[in-house]
């Protein structure tokens, strides 16, 4: 384990999933659900705790079931709470439709929930002592009230720390004018912007993901990395670009998969001493290197069901720096 600490802000959800195994009744007309915690930036600092980053989670956290759920399995990985909220809202849930290929679709609950209910004050209490990095994106960054002081917050912390965002477009709550609208500030914030395959077709359709890289550059992100699922992951570092592969994997479902290439990646980074301003001194070996790390963890995240990163014991060291 090494000493620099990453703190993710976002959201926690409840993914339900229908549970064929256990019907509901015996006459076959009711419906079993099977509830996992998941929300993108809570399953990055799952996967950035168990690879052995000090990983702390800001997030509004519910007092009802699915809010207990959350921080059990948060506390479980080893995740810091200390800089969380205990919410009065409820929590928000989504309904999972996985496909024959493992792909889930999803439908939300989410109007008046905690995620999405930050205060300036709250956010200006957030602990961020020892803090290299911080990790933000997905719904907590678009979705308001909150996103817009996530935003302000982005931006006082990017003066002690590296920012990193992942838009993780999610186009059944927030239109993707939304994020394209806001995908300029994003970049002026963040030193690293990682995208899906789906999130570039949504923000600009029709782009190459090269050219997508170059437009984001211009708008501030120094490191760019494009996932291209079972293709691999492109990285861009100030348009000097390098692709790696995806590994060779039986596919459980992709669930959590990005976010594990996210956290992967900022693990990788961190173990190198990159992290902690503008990315000053990455190479684009060094690059290469920490997204060949983040391919892995994602595999791995890909081979069983769920969201449900491995542990640094299962996985071989990442890149370390050359002396």
């Amino acid at each position: 384990m090494h000493s620099q600490r990453i703190t993710v802000l976002g959201e926690c959800v409840a993914d339900a999933f229908t549970d064929p195994l256990h019907p509901a009744d015996s006459d076959g007309t009711g419906l079993t659900l099977r509830v996992m915690p998941g929300g993108g930036p809570a399953n990055t600092a799952v996967a950035l705790a168990r690879l052995g980053t000090p990983a702390r989670f800001l997030g509004r956290l519910s007092n009802d079931v699915f809010g207990t759920l959350f921080r059990d399995r948060l506390t479980a990985s080893g995740v810091d709470l200390t800089g969380c909220v205990a919410a009065s809202e409820p929590s928000t849930l989504a309904v999972a439709d996985v496909d024959a290929h493992g792909h889930a679709s999803y439908a939300f609950h989410a109007e008046g929930t905690a995620d999405w209910q930050w205060t300036a004050e709250e956010l200006a209490a957030a602990p961020l002592d020892g803090t290299v990095c911080l990790h933000t994106g997905s719904l907590a960054l678009v979705r308001e009230p909150g996103g817009r002081r996530v935003e302000e917050f982005l931006a006082s912390v990017r003066e002690r720390a590296t920012v990193c965002v992942d838009p993780n477009v999610r186009p059944l709550l927030v239109p993707p004018a939304a994020y394209r609208e806001r995908l300029g500030r994003w970049c002026a914030l963040a030193d690293v912007l990682r995208v899906s395959e789906d999130d570039l077709a949504r923000l600009l359709p029709g782009t190459a993901p090269e050219e997508a890289c170059d437009r984001w550059h211009a708008a501030g992100a120094r490191l760019v990395v494009v996932t291209l699922g079972g293709r691999g992951a492109l990285a861009s570092l100030d348009g000097a670009r390098v692709t790696v592969p995806a590994l060779p994997t039986e596919v459980a479902d992709t669930v959590g998969a990005g976010d594990s290439f996210t956290a992967g990646l900022l693990h990788a980074l961190a173990g190198l001493g990159r992290l902690g301003g503008r990315l000053d001194g990455l190479t684009l070996d060094e690059t290469a290197a920490s997204c060949a790390y983040a391919a892995l963890v994602a595999a791995r995240t890909c081979a069983v069901p769920g969201a449900d990163p491995p542990w640094a014991a299962d996985l071989p060291a990442p890149p370390r720096p050359s002396r």
